[in-house]
């Protein structure tokens, strides 16, 4: 992110608009329609105002002379469009004495820009793209626009007008946050939305004990524990149910696993704290987890508990509710999109296939140990695929273990590395070869896909396509 969102408060001084054409007046339009004080040198000399209310004209100072010379001492902002080279000269002028100034469509000598405006009177949503696609702005905005109620300006000035009020009757934080939140989600909230200003008000006063409102009948925060299933990585693919947990948290506990991108769609002010470990490294264990969920929860706050893929496949959910039903903790769980199906999804390769795979088994093989202790007599059925969680490091003793049970060398095989992130990567071959095949991947979290569905996949394709080639060479020599 190279440009940091910001609002700018057009109340505490003036904008400074160079330029001329079309392309200065839609700039002056925005401006006006936000309040702004505007001190406009027009470079061509036609300070046209058509188009721009009476009450906006009277905000706007008709400059002559020359901008470069122009007193700064009140200036809060510049702005040029269609400035040619006095923008870069006003760019210079600007940095040298610390104001923010864009010179448009033109990066280089702009410290801010022009983001995509959702305007719902006190409550605006601004869209970028660090001026990479302003048109892929426009389209996220319209998205927005459609979706966001017509009155949400209107509920935010409400709550703006209780929230001192309220602050003196509920000082703690949490709880006050939670206050609001019943609000602007329950009743109240739907009044304003619809309109209905002076009910929503009137409902709101009679609220005698806002922290009974907010807490509960004893007036305290209950706190509940949420598992979420972050998936393998790509945060799109996260449920929407997922997404409002995390918006919602006071709190996130994450694995390892758990993406940065994923972890960023976390609440900003939410505390962020990591539990997870890897293979081979040391963690904090699984006892020390269960005891700050159960204190978070106890607490009062709200706390997610973010596990890469699914919390139950492999991810000790199961465990956790476990205890935390036991501690009389509320808790909830959002499942999540397990790596074998992002794998299965993103590399094309279906685990089930009519007549041919009938059947799925998911294992987890840490160590070589772990593969030994698995019963692989019943994993031969050609008609099975076999999905194995964190299998690198066991890779020989895998293949030893179906090999011995019956299962052919031949065997297609995919071991598939960070699945639906930008750096993902697929090796496939047969099962005679997993070691050097894991050995080709460029570090995990991976998982191998064993049975005949890889043929099908697109690794596969290219796999059969790279043979092919290499034998024409050969003949050809």
């Amino acid at each position: 992110m190279r440009f940091l969102p910001v609002f700018l408060d057009l109340q505490s001084g003036v904008v400074l608009l160079i330029g001329a054409g079309e392309l200065v007046r839609a700039k002056l339009r925005l401006l006006a329609s936000a309040g702004a004080r505007v001190r406009w040198y027009a470079t061509d000399d036609n300070h046209d105002l058509t188009g721009l209310a009476v009450e906006d004209t009277t905000r706007i100072e008709l400059a002559k002379g020359d901008p470069l010379a122009a007193d700064l001492s009140t200036v809060i902002a510049i702005l040029c469009a269609g400035a040619g080279d006095i923008g870069v000269a006003m760019s210079a002028r600007a940095k040298a004495v610390g104001l923010p100034v864009n010179v448009m469509d033109d990066l280089a000598h702009s410290t801010f820009i022009f983001p995509a405006i959702v305007d719902r009177g006190d409550v605006v949503v601004a869209v970028g793209t660090g001026g990479a696609s302003p048109v892929v702005a426009r389209r996220v905005r319209e998205r927005i626009e459609a979706v966001l109620p017509a009155r949400i300006g209107d509920l935010a000035s409400f709550i703006g007008g209780f929230r001192k009020s309220i602050h003196a009757r509920i000082p703690e934080f949490p709880l006050r946050r939670r206050f609001w939140e019943r609000v602007i989600d329950g009743p109240i909230g739907a009044l304003v939305l619809a309109g209905r200003k002076d009910e929503a008000e009137a409902a709101l006063k009679q609220i005698d004990d806002a922290s009974a409102f907010a807490g509960g009948a004893q007036g305290k925060t209950t706190g509940h524990i949420t598992l979420v299933g972050a998936g393998p990585g790509d945060p799109d693919l996260l449920t929407v149910k997922a997404l409002r947990a995390l918006q919602d948290a006071d709190i996130v506990f994450y694995d390892e696993l758990v993406s940065p991108e994923v972890l960023d769609r976390a609440r900003r002010d939410a505390a962020r704290v990591p539990v997870g470990r890897r293979v081979g490294k040391p963690g904090i264990g699984q006892d020390a987890i269960n005891k700050l969920l159960i204190e978070a929860a106890q607490s009062g706050q709200r706390a997610v508990r973010l596990k890469g893929g699914d919390p139950f496949i492999f991810g000790r959910g199961g465990e956790e509710i476990e205890v935390l039903r036991h501690a009389g903790v509320a808790y909830s769980v959002i499942p999540g999109i397990t790596a074998g199906l992002g794998a299965a999804a993103q590399f094309e390769t279906p685990l089930t296939y009519r007549q041919e795979a009938l059947r799925i088994t998911f294992l987890t093989a840490h160590k070589a140990k772990d593969a030994e202790a698995v019963d692989w007599s019943v994993l031969t059925d050609t008609k099975m695929t076999v999905v194995v969680y964190m299998g690198m490091t066991a890779a020989p003793s895998i293949r030893e273990g179906m090999l011995a049970a019956g299962r052919s060398p031949r065997t297609p095989v995919g071991v598939f590395a960070r699945v639906t992130r930008p750096d993902a990567q697929a090796v496939v071959g047969t099962l005679a070869d997993l070691p050097d095949l894991v050995g080709r991947i460029e570090g995990g979290p991976a998982v191998l896909v064993i049975g005949d569905v890889v043929a099908h996949s697109a690794p596969w394709r290219q796999y059969q396509l790279n043979q092919v080639i290499c034998n024409l060479l050969e003949a050809a020599e």
